[in-house]
């Protein structure tokens, strides 16, 4: 089984920055992709941006510019920088695991982003 435990989350003023860290345990293998992902109210989760064991990332188009993501393979953790943070930002923030084709979430931490 693998635990994923998000932090960081909290309110910030539009324009400000936030980090999310969170934190992998248990049957975790070498070659794995950690993404977050971000539900608002009434909306769809979304994929935020996501990194490759080997580093590759990919973000979504809104936060391009704005966000990176980052991972330590040794201490298994994937962190999200978010900078210029916008009102619409605002949402549960999801950690996610994909490894062997199963998908593990996180319990989530909310970001609110005031104007």
């Amino acid at each position: 089984q693998v635990q994923l435990v998000e932090s960081g989350g909290g309110l910030v003023q539009a324009g400000g920055p936030l980090r999310l860290s969170c934190a992998a345990s248990g049957a975790i293998f070498s070659i794995n992709t950690m993404s977050w992902y971000r539900q608002a109210p009434g909306k769809q989760r979304e994929l935020v941006a996501a990194i490759t064991s080997g580093g590759s990332t990919n973000y979504a188009d809104p936060v391009k510019g704005r966000f990176t993501i980052s991972r330590d393979n040794a201490e298994n953790t994937v962190s999200l920088l978010m900078n210029s943070l916008k009102p619409e930002d605002t949402a549960v923030y999801y950690c996610a695991l994909d490894v062997l084709g199963m998908r593990f979430w996180g319990q989530g931490t909310q970001v609110t982003v005031s104007s």
